[in-house]
């Protein structure tokens, strides 16, 4: 269906450190038109526009690098 669906998983020791799987599918959503979240360990997302998925994804490290600078 041309819709782009993401899934994310966090191990306990960075939950621990505050990064969480919604939190992140949650951005990444934004990107392509969508949201989406669940729980710290395990989330999924959903949205419109598949042509941004790699521009969605990009921004993954920077996502995980600030909430680690941040806790």
């Amino acid at each position: 269906n041309d819709k782009p669906l993401f899934v994310a998983t966090v191990t306990d020791d960075l939950i621990k450190r505050g990064l969480k799987a919604g939190d992140i599918v949650r951005e990444v959503a934004k990107v392509v038109g969508g949201g989406g979240g669940g729980r710290p360990n395990m989330a999924q997302a959903g949205g419109h526009d598949a042509s941004k998925v790699g521009e969605a994804l990009a921004i993954v490290p920077g996502l995980v690098e600030r909430t680690m600078e941040n806790n």
